[in-house]
C-alpha cells in the first residue's frame, strides 16, 4: 500500500513538498483555501481540497489518523492558523506532523502544541546557500545533529590525482570521506572511498565533519 501524506497550505514550499512527494510514490492530498492553488495541485497529486484547515470538523474529513505523513505548510501569513491546524491533528491522532515554522518562538510553539518535527526552509536554505558562496567549492551541506554536518565537496585541482591516504583529511583537519560521487558515462553513482584510488576530475567527496572543521578546512585550501 502506498503511503499517503496530507500537506496543509500550498505556497512555493507546499506546493514544491506535495509535488516531490508525489513524484517519490506517496499519494498526496493537497489542501489549501485558495481554489487557483488547488488547481495547480490538481494537475499531480491524488487529491487537492480547497477547505479551511482551522475549522475541525473539515480537518477531520481529510481522515489525518490514517495518513503515515501530516504536514502543515501554512506560511508566515497565518502563523496563528498553522498553530491551530498543528494542535488539531494532534488531537485527532495525525501518527506524524510536520510543522513550518518562521522563527524560533512559532517553532517552540508548534513543538508545545504536539508537532513531532518543525522545519525551517528559508533558514535551512540560507545556512545551506551561506556555505557555497562563502567556500568555494561546497555544493550542498546537510545537518547531522547537533554538531556535524554532511558536505558535498568539488575537490580543489591540488588534489586530482592524489589518493585519500595521500591528502590524509582525517589527519590534517578531522573530516572523514564516507563516499564519492562520480560521472560516468553521463550517470552519477555513489561508491564507498577507497583510500588508495586517485581523485578524478569530477569527483565529489561527501564528508562528514564538523561545521569548524569543515570551515578550517575550507579556509586553509
Amino acid at each position: 500500500m502506498r503511503k499517503q501524506a496530507l500537506i496543509i497550505g500550498l505556497g512555493q514550499f507546499g506546493l514544491a513538498l506535495a509535488r516531490s512527494l508525489t513524484s517519490r510514490g506517496l499519494e498526496v492530498m493537497a489542501v489549501d483555501r485558495r481554489t487557483e492553488l488547488i488547481q495547480e495541485a490538481a494537475e499531480f497529486a491524488a487529491e487537492a481540497v480547497s477547505f479551511d484547515a482551522t475549522d475541525d470538523a473539515a480537518l477531520a474529513r481529510a481522515a489525518p489518523e490514517r495518513r503515515d505523513l501530516c504536514v502543515v505548510a501554512i506560511g508566515g501569513e497565518s502563523r496563528d492558523g498553522s498553530i491551530v491546524c498543528t494542535a488539531l491533528l494532534r488531537q485527532m491522532g495525525a501518527p506524524y506532523i510536520v510543522a513550518r515554522a518562521m522563527d524560533e518562538i512559532h517553532e517552540r510553539i508548534l513543538r508545545l502544541v504536539g508537532a513531532h518535527e518543525v522545519v525551517n526552509p528559508e533558514q535551512a536554505y540560507g545556512e545551506r546557500l551561506a556555505s557555497r558562496l562563502a567556500y568555494r567549492g561546497v555544493l550542498d551541506q546537510v545537518p547531522l545533529g547537533d554538531d556535524l554536518i554532511l558536505t558535498e565537496l568539488k575537490p580543489p585541482e591540488k588534489f586530482i590525482g592524489r589518493t585519500l591516504t595521500d591528502i590524509a583529511l582525517p589527519r590534517k583537519y578531522g573530516v572523514t570521506v564516507v563516499a564519492i560521487r562520480q560521472l560516468e558515462e553521463g550517470r552519477g553513482r555513489v561508491v564507498k572511498p577507497d583510500p588508495t584510488v586517485p581523485l578524478r576530475e569530477g569527483d565529489i567527496l561527501v564528508i562528514v565533519a564538523s561545521e569548524e572543521s569543515v570551515a578550517r578546512m575550507m579556509e586553509r585550501l
